[in-house]
C-alpha cells in the first residue's frame, strides 16, 4: 500500500468534497512549541495532534521516551480528532514527515485500511501557494473502532535473541544471503556515539547498520522515488527474503524508515522501545563507531561502552 498522498491529490479530494481528515503532527526532539506552530498557521480543517502526549504514553527506562499508548489510550484519541470507521486520513508535518510517520504507522498498527502522509508536509503545501488557516480545530468525535497488533513489532528481547543467534547484518560467509538486519535509523553522529544529546548512553546496538531517516528525501523533504529507495535499501544488504527490524532513538523516526521500505517494496518490523529503551537497560551492550565486520561477525564478543556495568 502507498504510504503517501501528494499535494494535489489532497486539494483534488477536498475540492470534490470528499470526507478527509487532517491530521497535523508538528513535533521536532528540542522544540515543544508544536501547537504554537499549527495555532500560526496549519492546512484548511486539520486537528493538532500532541505527539508527546497522544501519541506516547509518559516516558519510562524500561519502555523508552516515547512508549506507546495503550490501545484503549489510542482509541479515545482517533474518535476525538474526528475519525470515523471508512475515513481517509492524512497526516503531516513541517519536518519532512519525521513525526507524522509516528502518526501513519500508529493508525496503520491500528487497523486502518486508509491512512496516508502528505509528501513533502507543510512545506509542500505552501510552495503549491494553497491556502493557511489560525486557529484551534475542534472537530465532531469521531466513532472510528481500532484494532491492535496489525504492523510487526520487535521488542528488546527479540534484538537480543537475533545478536545471540549469530550475525545480524552480514553473513560470517560472503558467499551467503543476509539473514536479517537492523537498521538504526538516526544521524550518523549519534549511531557513532559522537555525540548523544537525550539517552543514556551514546553508541548503537551491536551489529546494526547505520541507516539516517534524512536519506529517505530529497531537499524539498518528499520521500525519493521507490527505485531510488530501493537501490539505497539493498545498497545496505536488504532483499526482500531479508527479515528487517529498524530502531531509532524513542519510537519516532524509525516509522519514517518503516514508511520508506514499504515504498521501497520491504516488509519491516518497528522496534517501538528503540535506543532509549535499550541504552536505560545496563545489562544490554551498546557499541560506538562505525560499523565494522567485528560488530557482526558471531559469535559476537561485543566491545562495550564504559558506562555498561
Amino acid at each position: 500500500m502507498n504510504p503517501l498522498m501528494d499535494v494535489s491529490e489532497l486539494e483534488r479530494r477536498r475540492a470534490g468534497g470528499l470526507r478527509t481528515v487532517l491530521l497535523d503532527v508538528r513535533w521536532a526532539l528540542g522544540d515543544p512549541h508544536g501547537h504554537d506552530h499549527y495555532l500560526k498557521g496549519h492546512l484548511p480543517d486539520a486537528v493538532f495532534v500532541d505527539l508527546a502526549t497522544e501519541l506516547a504514553d509518559p516516558a519510562a527506562p524500561e519502555r523508552g521516551r516515547h512508549p506507546l499508548p495503550s490501545p484503549r489510550r489510542f482509541l479515545e484519541a482517533a474518535r476525538r480528532w474526528g475519525i470515523n470507521n471508512g475515513d481517509v486520513v492524512v497526516a503531516y508535518d513541517d519536518s519532512a514527515n519525521m513525526a507524522a510517520a509516528r502518526m501513519w504507522w500508529m493508525l496503520r498498527n491500528a487497523g486502518l485500511p486508509e491512512v496516508y502522509l502528505l509528501d513533502g508536509g507543510l512545506a509542500a503545501w505552501r510552495a503549491a501557494g494553497l491556502p493557511l488557516e489560525q486557529g484551534e480545530v475542534q472537530p465532531v468525535p469521531g466513532d472510528v473502532t481500532l484494532a491492535d497488533g496489525q504492523m510487526p513489532v520487535l521488542e528488546a528481547a527479540d534484538v537480543t535473541a537475533w545478536m545471540e543467534d549469530g550475525p545480524v547484518a552480514e553473513s560470517a560467509r560472503p558467499d551467503r544471503r543476509l539473514a536479517r538486519i537492523l537498521l538504526d535509523a538516526r544521524a550518523g553522529e549519534r549511531y557513532r556515539g559522537e555525540i548523544e544529546p537525550v539517552d543514556p548512553r551514546a553508541g548503537h546496538i551491536p551489529g546494526a547498520v547505520s541507516a539516517p531517516t534524512s536519506e529517505n528525501v530529497d531537499s524539498a523533504g518528499c520521500f525519493l522515488p521507490p527505485a531510488e529507495l530501493r537501490r539505497r535499501f539493498e545498497s545496505l544488504g536488504i532483499a526482500d527474503d531479508v527479515r528487517v527490524g529498524v530502531y531509532c532513538g524513542s519510537g519516532v523516526t524509525a516509522a519514517h524508515q518503516m514508511a520508506a521500505l514499504e515504498l521501497a517494496g520491504f516488509r519491516a518490523a518497528l522496534y517501538p522501545g528503540s535506543f532509549s529503551e535499550w541504552s536505560s537497560n545496563p545489562h544490554l551492550p551498546v557499541v560506538t563507531g562505525p560499523r565494522s565486520r567485528a560488530d557482526v561477525g558471531g559469535p559476537p564478543e561485543w566491545k562495550l561502552d564504559g558506562a555498561q556495568g
